[in-house]
């Protein structure tokens, strides 16, 4: 294949024009000076062969008895995805061989690297040169910039946005391409430390100082090094932006989304506060504990279950399983066993179940093909996957019997449940538009639940919980976020809720969000799983397995309890969760909990009594209602009909010309419906908030106010105050100057060290108090004062009462008189 141009100065062999010393400069007997270490490549003359069109999620079905990935996010199928082999980032040529890496591969050279594992030599031939083993690293270093999410021989639209290079294409463009590769690698190779520039530098050319800047720069701005909650990172000095004092962003959620973006704006030198209306951190990552105290014919057990996000969905290139390194967390990796049952608790015979997934990747084999047409000649024309699944099964006279259309119909619930929404409302057209860009890996469980991270992320962050918003207000001069009757105040927001509260229209935007927006929220969908974990007095599945299947009759229930997760080897319990997905799950939530709970307890009876095992009566159980969440309504996002990936572009844009910002994981187009696109959807807001703030900075001051002036808000007549001291802000009433007079306050509650932003409460006292309060030491002091000595509580914006209300007017006017005279 024929390289580009943009390509050719870097990958050339020539020493000239690289980043890197002179292969010259280097022992052959080892790696560059502080490289990143090497990994197994194939040797020169072993040319990995290409994947066929389609990347080999299809093609022939696997021997019977082979464990197959019956994974959330692995839809791999023929012609579904582009194929799986990488462009070499080297032109053949005499001194190198041309090499293709597939998928496995990829893999393979990803683990290896991540472990720190050291070169391997194949054979007895000599040592490869200095030269070689420089390419072979800039492949490798490639390959671990492309899992994390760069193209491997192109800048990303955010590189392009930052302007990284003068001009695109040509020299400049692959120096920067191979120096960023090069820091990233050498950072993910142990991301416990904090990586500097100067360390970049070590292995890269003096002359090429400003490139190495430039992608330093990037990539810390962007959360790509240096991120997460290693002891070296967390004890990094922040960053000051040119802006003083340093701008205040209020976060709406303290979701992963929200928690990732107000970490890094703490480190990017911004005053932080989140509102989040639960009682707890996480949003839809929600760990709970099970216990059940032992009595005189049960153990006591105890187990972590995840009500919500679960599975680690690709660890390769994964930020959570950077996370889990610095924290120490082991992995477990969900095995590929899925065995499964008919109703009658038979096993499927594994020939039968072998030629039924051949045929089902056969089935969005043909409708690939048909949106390719829709695409190409119609271009506007969309239905849904389900209804075109069905025409071409009908056509072709697949799955026709009965133990292979509930085979099928296992298969077609698998599906809604990696999408979360019944296949009749799934796009036909872009339903996988995210498969290109999926994290390789494993899929892997966290031992005690994803808990761990919620908490540690959240560690040290300034949170109000029990904060509802129901409006979040904007203009020129900053954002305005109500709350419980509370009103808080900053320069920008960063609106973290899910897609599900932004479609019940729970938060007023004034002004009203763009007609563009708008239209995008209803056209994207918000689908719903559901889980029933139960916690059993033993692990009577036995601990072998991590998943098994359950087939079932009637095809508008296929989605319920068709596959159970094994937690007992991760929960530190007994745990098994079952699965309701598509219709089921729609339906689950109108249902009694203890009608599930004798459901699925008459599956399991089914499945292990013919095999002679007893299945005990649970000892506690949790049914999952996200559809009923008010926080949520509904569990992730997918592609409805009529929608398309450019939609979560369109939710992703900021308003207010940088005002009001969006994150979280139906904002993510590559990373939707998963945990991690939701902490790089924060990550990224995070980079514009501080592009916009330095771009502002920039800016002459502007006298306009348009938050459109709210007769609740008091914030702008507390900017110029009569009396202050420490968190306290007085106003006199202008009209009576004695000591007994009334004098309105407004006390900032909020952590000052963390740089967090203010929650503002008020009171109405005496101004011979005020005096008194002013010779106290500290804020703890007076409030103590406030409440023991004077007997005054302090309350929100609208528990002023009359007295209140009247000297709010009464210091408006004389207000406006000042400024007419």
């Amino acid at each position: 294949m024929e390289e580009p141009d943009s390509r050719n100065t870097l990958a050339k062999a020539s020493s000239r024009n690289t980043p890197f010393p002179p292969p010259a400069e280097v022992p052959e007997t080892a790696p560059p000076v502080d490289a990143p270490r090497t990994n197994p490549t194939p040797n020169d003359s072993e040319t990995i062969a290409p994947l066929p069109d389609g990347g080999g999620g299809g093609g022939d079905p696997p021997p019977a008895g082979a464990g197959r990935k019956r994974r959330r996010r692995r839809k791999q199928f023929p012609g579904m995805v582009p194929t799986a082999c990488l462009r070499v980032l080297r032109p053949s040529s005499a001194r190198s061989a041309s090499v293709v890496y597939n998928e496995k591969l990829l893999d393979e050279l990803i683990q290896m690297q991540i472990n720190d594992a050291g070169p391997r030599r194949r054979g007895r031939g000599r040592p490869p040169s200095s030269s070689l083993r420089l390419a072979r690293e800039l492949d490798v270093e490639a390959l671990i910039a492309m899992a994390v999410g760069f193209p491997i021989d192109s800048l990303t639209e955010e590189e392009i946005e930052a302007n990284v290079v003068p001009v695109l294409g040509g020299v400049a463009q692959s120096n920067y391409i191979v120096v960023r590769n090069h820091i990233l690698a050498r950072w993910r190779s142990n991301p416990s430390v904090w990586v500097t520039e100067a360390h970049a530098m070590e292995s890269i050319r003096s002359e090429h100082r400003a490139v190495v800047s430039t992608a330093y720069a990037f990539l810390l701005d962007h959360g790509f090094i240096n991120f997460g909650l290693a002891s070296a990172v967390i004890a990094a000095p922040r960053r000051r932006l040119p802006s003083l004092p340093a701008p205040t962003v209020l976060v709406v959620g303290a979701g992963v989304a929200g928690l990732s973006a107000a970490r890094h704006l703490l480190s990017l030198g911004f005053k932080v506060a989140i509102l989040e209306g639960r009682r707890r951190p996480g949003g839809r990552v929600f760990t709970k504990k099970m216990e059940c105290c032992a009595s005189s014919t049960t153990p006591g057990v105890v187990a972590a279950a995840d009500l919500g996000g679960s599975v680690l969905t690709g660890i390769n290139g994964n930020p959570f399983g950077v996370l889990a390194r610095q924290l120490g967390f082991p992995l477990h990796k969900i095995r590929d066993l899925c065995p499964l049952y008919l109703p009658d608790g038979r096993p499927v015979d594994t020939v039968i179940d072998s030629h039924l997934e051949a045929t089902f990747n056969q089935l969005l084999d043909k409708v690939c093909k048909l949106r390719q047409a829709v695409i190409d000649e119609l271009r506007s024309v969309d239905v849904s996957l389900g209804t075109a699944l069905e025409a071409f099964r009908t056509a072709y006279g697949f799955a026709n019997s009965s133990e292979e259309r509930m085979l099928l119909n296992w298969h077609l619930a698998n599906l809604e449940y990696a999408n979360a929404a019944p296949l009749s409302d799934l796009s036909m057209v872009y339903w996988d538009q995210d498969d290109p860009y999926e994290m390789g890996g494993d899929h892997c469980f966290i031992p005690g639940g994803n808990g761990h991270f919620i908490r540690a992320l959240a560690e040290n962050i300034p949170i109000f919980y029990g904060r509802t918003v129901t409006r979040i207000q904007y203009g020129c001069d900053g954002v305005m976020v109500y709350a419980n009757g509370q009103v808080f105040r900053g320069d920008m927001a960063l609106c973290t809720v899910p897609l599900g509260v932004l479609k019940k229209g729970c938060i007023e935007f004034v002004p009203e969000l763009p007609q563009q927006k708008q239209e995008a929220i209803k056209r994207m969908g918000f689908g719903l799983l559901n889980k029933v974990l139960m916690l059993f007095p033993h692990d009577f599945w036995g601990g072998g397995i991590d998943t098994f299947g359950h087939l079932t009759e009637d095809p508008s229930d296929r989605g319920e309890f068709f596959l159970f997760y094994s937690y007992s080897s991760v929960s530190g319990g007994p745990l098994l969760v079952a699965l309701v997905a598509g219709e089921a799950a729609i339906k689950f939530e109108t249902t009694s909990p203890i009608k599930h709970v004798e459901r699925v307890l008459g599956v399991l009876r089914g499945i292990f009594a013919p095999k002679g095992i007893e299945v005990p009566e649970p000892l506690q159980v949790i049914c999952t209602r996200w559809g009923s969440d008010k926080f949520t309504y509904g569990s992730y996002s997918y592609v409805a009909v009529g929608s398309s990936g450019d939609d979560y572009d369109i939710l992703a844009e900021s308003v207010g010309d940088g005002r009001v910002f969006f994150a979280g994981e139906a904002t993510n187009k590559r990373y939707p419906a998963t945990m991690h696109g939701a902490l790089l959807s924060g990550f990224r807001e995070a980079a514009n908030i501080a592009r916009v703030a330095r771009r502002r900075s920039t800016m002459p001051v502007m006298d306009k106010v348009d938050v459109m002036e709210d007769p609740l808000n008091l914030d702008y007549l507390f900017r110029t105050p009569d009396f202050s001291f420490g968190s306290f802000l007085v106003l006199y009433d202008p009209y009576s100057s004695g000591s007994d007079s009334t004098s309105l306050v407004q006390v900032a509650i909020g952590d000052k060290s963390s740089g967090s932003a203010s929650l503002f409460l008020y009171c109405l006292i005496p101004k011979k108090n005020v005096m008194d309060l002013a010779e106290i030491a500290d804020d703890d002091s007076r409030l103590s004062m406030l409440y023991r000595s004077f007997g005054t509580k302090l309350v929100g914006r609208n528990g002023l009462g009359g007295a209140g209300e009247s000297l709010v007017a009464r210091i408006k006017v004389a207000r406006t008189a000042n400024l007419k005279t």
